[in-house]
């Protein structure tokens, strides 16, 4: 059975996270079950859309002390599917009738949460190049 397309090819949303994601070394965009994916080495660092009703979220690795911390803040999730791996899901809040456009995104959030995210799971060498930027 193939998955849906979550996003139309020049979503706005998609273009945002893709720049964010793929200024990392060594960074990649896949594409499964619908959606982008974005990864260091073999890993996914972010996939964008993690559900379908909220196709304008992201879900990442967390620091592991860092978890706790997000799940107090409604905006994150543990991820049906993804959860049980230890990622989490944050909503850009761009899915609801209450107008907010992409310039209401908390971009410096996301840019955190990619971050962390692919710290978590970049090799050695990927993150020796981050650092040494």
């Amino acid at each position: 059975m193939e998955h849906p397309i979550v996003h139309e090819p020049d979503d706005p949303f998609v273009e945002r996270v893709r720049r964010l994601c793929l200024a990392y070394p060594e960074a990649v965009e896949t594409f499964g079950h619908g959606r982008p994916r974005f990864k260091a080495g073999k890993r996914v660092f972010v996939t964008v859309g993690s559900e379908m009703r909220i196709p304008h979220s992201i879900t990442f690795t967390p620091a592991e002390e860092e978890r706790g911390a997000w799940l107090e803040d409604d905006r994150f999730w543990s991820p049906k599917y993804d959860g049980p791996s230890g990622k989490l899901a944050f909503d850009a809040a761009l899915d609801g009738d209450d107008g907010r456009t992409l310039d209401d995104v908390d971009w410096a959030l996301i840019a955190e949460l990619i971050d962390t995210s692919y710290r978590q799971v970049a090799l050695q060498r990927q993150l020796r190049a981050l650092d040494a930027r």
